[in-house]
Parts: structure tokens; sequence; C-alpha cells
């Protein structure tokens, strides 16, 4: 069984920073893909940022200059740094792999860590 679990979330005032991350556990043999997604309350869930295995990534504009997002394959282990935060940033961020566990390719999602950013 594969486990997505984030940490780092949490208040902060606008104009602050937060870093987030999720390390993935389990039986896995391999990780493709890996981003974040967000949910804004009454909103649907809207991508953040990915990261492939080559360090390619891509951001959603809203959060292009503000946000990156890395992994460490040795940990597997991905990052999301949130600079320069807004209230429009406030929501809950979920962490997304692909991953290869002891069957086949999966989609995975963790929890998600709520984030809050005040005015």
């Amino acid at each position: 069984q594969v486990q997505l679990v984030e940490s780092g979330g949490g208040l902060v005032q606008a104009g602050g920073s937060l870093r987030l991350s999720c390390a993935a556990s389990g039986t896995i043999f391999s990780i493709n893909a890996m981003g974040w997604y967000r949910q804004a309350p009454g909103q649907q869930r809207e991508l953040v940022a990915t990261i492939d295995t080559g360090g390619i990534t891509n951001y959603a504009d809203s959060v292009k200059g503000r946000f990156t997002i890395s992994r460490d394959n040795a940990k597997n282990t991905v990052y999301l740094q949130m600079n320069s935060l807004k209230p429009e940033d406030t929501g809950v961020y979920y962490c997304n792999a692909r991953i290869h566990d002891s069957t086949w390719w999966k989609n995975y999602w963790g929890q998600g860590t709520q984030v809050t950013v005040s005015s």
C-alpha cells in the first residue's frame, strides 16, 4: 500500500511564506510525475504545479514567480515553496503522484493540508 503524507500547511499573513512537503511511502517501484493541487471553499480542485522525473516544471499562471516546486527522488518527496502569499492562495493543498506500486501505475493523492492566508 502506498501513502502520500503532506505537511507544512498553516496560517500565514499575506506576503509571507510557507513550505509544503509530501513524502511517498510503501511499496514503490518508481515514481513518475509529482504535483500539487489546491481546492478553495466552493471551488473545484485546480492544478498548482507539477514536476516530472527530469525536473521539468509546470505552474499555474496564478502562482508563477511566487511558488517553486522541487523533488528529492532519493526521499520520494516533493516540495512546494510558496512565497509572497496572497489571500486567494487559501485552500486545501493536495499532493499527487503517479506511482508504480506492487501491481501497476496508479495515481495517488495525499489527504490534504490547509493553507490559510490572512489579509
